[in-house]
């Protein structure tokens, strides 16, 4: 057992303070971005499309600002609607909090076809290179998650729990470390080994990131106490578990849908 004593804040200079979680958005932001331009180089060998490298610069804007839309419009509709729709001011003051994964998905799709239709190349081009990169943030999230004591675990009996003293003194499942070995560890290796493959195709990556996120996050969910302002969905199921399900559905759609096409290089 182990009893959490970190400090979700690294450094604090009195009228600014340095947060792991803010550390973890910029560092997972900023390898994504190196990182992103090494698998764009790697693909364009593989593939007859005109991108310049350094349009990627200008797509990061674009992801940054869809995904920060995204997640916090998505906490808002699938977690906390009541309360947002009564207190409209608080809609804003994100550094209180409240972002949804799923929610940040969506605004990424939808900045990146956006972005795709006016450089005129293939959305999942792109698609599937967050894809191969966001296990990166996803880590870097879940782990400050765990060191904020936050999105913590059921009570268990296991000899690797954790007792967050900011809660309650019981042990605990550290379901923080569970997806962040999960949903970025493992997610980063499959997609990863798979974009390298010489039969690679495009979309394949996108489709089998909301396929095994979603079964991943599903997993996890077994372990993490849901949302107190929601609770379970029909007394079983958690709001990340329903919309995670749908998140796999998408990705064998998606895969069905490719292969089908004969010309994926052009397709959405």
């Amino acid at each position: 057992m182990y009893i959490h004593n970190l400090n979700p804040v690294l450094l604090d200079f009195g009228f600014i303070a340095i947060r792991w979680y803010s550390l973890a958005y910029i560092f997972g932001i900023l390898i994504g971005w190196w990182f992103g331009k090494k698998l764009i180089n790697h693909v364009l060998k593989n593939f007859d499309l005109k991108f310049n490298i350094k349009d990627f610069d200008d797509f990061i804007s674009y992801v940054i600002i869809s995904m920060i839309l995204g997640g916090r419009v998505g906490y808002i509709i699938f977690y906390n609607l009541e309360y947002y729709l009564s207190n409209p001011l608080d809609i804003i003051k994100v550094w209180e909090g409240g972002m949804s994964f799923h929610g940040a998905l969506i605004g990424i799709i939808f900045g990146t076809y956006f972005f795709s239709l006016k450089k005129n190349i293939p959305t999942f081009f792109l698609l599937d290179i967050v894809a191969c990169v966001s296990p990166i943030g996803i880590f870097l999230g879940r782990i400050a998650n765990f060191i904020n004591g936050e999105l913590f675990g059921k009570v268990t009996d296991v000899s690797w729990s954790v007792v967050f003293p900011t809660i309650d003194m019981l042990p605990r499942h550290p379901s923080q470390l569970y997806e962040a070995t999960l949903e970025g560890l493992l997610l980063f290796f499959i997609l990863n080994i798979l974009i390298f493959k010489k039969e690679y195709k495009l979309g394949v990556c996108s489709s089998l990131f909301l396929i095994c996120y979603g079964i991943f996050r599903i997993i996890s969910e077994f372990f993490r106490e849901p949302d107190t302002q929601i609770g379970y969905v029909l007394s079983t199921f958690s709001m990340g578990t329903i919309l995670s399900f749908f998140m796999i559905l998408s990705g064998f759609i998606i895969l069905k849908i490719l292969k089908k096409d004969e010309n994926r290089k052009s397709f959405f």
